[in-house]
């Protein structure tokens, strides 16, 4: 299994920005896979671990801001379909000698 938390966590302050730091920090020392911005992924192995965790989280979330976690099967998490647009970028990624007059 995989539980997945996605937080929306408020940063208009320095406060809120400090404990946003320390949520995601508290995350990645559990073990925790950052997998976009505000979603982390972690493969639990059984349902005691997947409780243990969504403890863990509910006991060091923020006082503001939104948290959910979703555990899902190994079979739902490989099946994810990534859809990416296309890279565009102004470096010149070629060997070729450029010569501008």
């Amino acid at each position: 299994m995989r539980t997945l938390v996605m937080f929306d966590l408020p940063t208009l302050t320095s406060a809120e920005q400090k404990q946003y730091r320390i949520f995601r920090k508290k995350l990645i020392k559990e073990g925790f896979v950052m997998m976009q911005y505000s979603i982390y992924c972690k493969l639990t192995l059984n349902s005691t671990q997947k409780d243990r965790i969504e403890r863990f989280v509910e006991s060091n979330k923020p006082a503001a801001g939104n948290v959910a976690m979703l555990t899902i099967t190994e079979k739902q998490f490989a099946n994810i379909k990534y859809v990416l647009g296309q890279f565009a970028s102004d470096v010149l990624t070629t060997t070729d000698r450029l010569v501008v007059i």
